[in-house]
């Protein structure tokens, strides 16, 4: 059974930072594509950055120069390093991995920021 566990997210203060991890259980990590979207109230669902298995990356325009995506294939993690934080980057923050047909997603963490 494929599960992640989400942390590092937050209240933080515009221009502040913060690093999302996703712990990945139960697949084989490093064949997957992996990715972090984002939902803000009212709003559909949005990819925010994503690395292949292969390790190329690709960011939204809202995400590049501030963020950025990493994996760690021993660990089985992939993280998301997220600078120079705005208030409109507020929103949960999913998980994703995908390969084939399989997709899954983790259970989201809230990131908030605000003075």
């Amino acid at each position: 059974q494929v599960q992640f566990v989400e942390s590092g997210g937050g209240l933080v203060q515009p221009g502040g930072s913060l690093r999302l991890s996703c712990a990945a259980s139960g697949m084989l990590f490093s064949i997957y594509n992996m990715g972090w979207y984002r939902q803000a109230p009212g709003k559909q669902r949005e990819l925010v950055a994503s690395i292949t298995s292969g390790g190329s990356t690709n960011y939204a325009d809202t995400a590049k120069g501030r963020f950025t995506i990493s994996k760690g294939n021993a660990k089985n993690t992939v993280y998301l390093q997220m600078n120079s934080l705005k208030p409109e980057d507020t929103a949960v923050y999913y998980c994703n991995a995908n390969y084939a047909h399989y997709n899954y997603w983790g259970q989201g963490t809230q990131v908030t920021v605000s003075s």
